[in-house]
């Protein structure tokens, strides 16, 4: 840097109580330079290829934990709730096995009833026809022929109708056949164990 002083100016004072100093400066100054040594920055810019996790490998850092908060099991609720089922299922259980043994009972004794009432009728069939064969007479030479007929009774064993349904080829059997309806009108059968009306057919076979 340079300073160049041109035709400094003089101030003058009073005598009395200063002292009058002037300063020439000559026209040609000396130039004065001061220079300051700077360092001379000669560092070159050094490209290197830096992995950025290396920066932080020695980065100390806190490691946080993620734990599921566990939820709390009532147990005792469960083995309750458990038992209840069970409780449920067992009656259910055995709420079915009941209606099923209550069906088998129903059926075993409807079956027995049906049995029961079956022989019942069968024995009252047989003894209508054993009364009407007790006055059926066979008449001789008539072996081997039969007539077809049919009696008809009311709920307490009284005859309320009797027919020949079919003939044989004898006339002396087809005789008789028409001689016992008068026979049966004072006989009086069983009564029927189903407490109805009967209906049943007799064949009158000849046997000698």
């Amino acid at each position: 840097m340079m300073f160049v002083v041109k035709n400094q100016p003089t101030y003058a004072l009073t005598k009395d109580k200063f002292i009058a100093v002037s300063i020439v400066m000559p026209k040609n100054i000396a130039k004065f330079t001061s220079s300051v040594a700077l360092p001379s920055s000669s560092s070159k810019s050094v490209s290197q290829d830096i992995d950025v996790n290396d920066l932080f490998s020695d980065v100390w850092t806190q490691k946080i934990k993620h734990t599921q908060k566990k939820k709390k099991v009532n147990s005792k609720r469960i083995a309750d709730i458990a038992k209840k089922i069970k409780t449920a299922d067992k009656n259910k259980i055995n709420s079915v096995s009941e209606k099923i043994g209550k069906l088998d009972m129903q059926e075993s004794d409807k079956n027995t009833q049906q049995t029961s009432s079956a022989d019942e009728v069968n024995e009252y069939l047989a003894k209508i026809q054993a009364i009407v064969y007790q006055h059926f007479n066979v008449p001789p030479n008539s072996e081997g022929n039969s007539v077809k007929t049919v009696i008809e009774l009311d709920p307490f064993g009284h005859m309320t109708d009797f027919r020949i349904l079919s003939y044989s080829a004898n006339e002396a059997l087809n005789a008789e056949a028409d001689r016992i309806k008068e026979r049966l009108k004072s006989v009086v059968f069983p009564k029927n164990p189903t407490g109805k009306s009967s209906r049943t057919i007799v064949v009158l076979i000849s046997k000698e």
